[in-house]
């Protein structure tokens, strides 16, 4: 997956009209929240057959930290 897949898959987990960037802190998204972490985890799963340690989740500042989880 691309970073362009992923942003376009993040925008549809998190159901916002934001547009994306993976320098976008997390922080500023109002629609990160714990609905959209749960939505991340299971993507992360589905999508790439890995579980993803919470407290990484946790710990990402970035959409790119996002990324760089699922793509490690």
């Amino acid at each position: 997956m691309d970073e362009k897949e992923f942003l376009k898959k993040m925008t549809e987990l998190m159901d916002t009209e934001e547009e994306l960037s993976l320098d976008k802190c997390l922080g500023e998204i109002e629609e990160w929240d714990s609905l959209s972490y749960v939505a991340f985890t299971a993507f992360a799963h589905n999508v790439f057959k890995r579980d993803i340690d919470r407290q990484a989740v946790r710990q990402a500042v970035t959409v790119g930290d996002l990324y760089k989880l699922v793509m490690a």
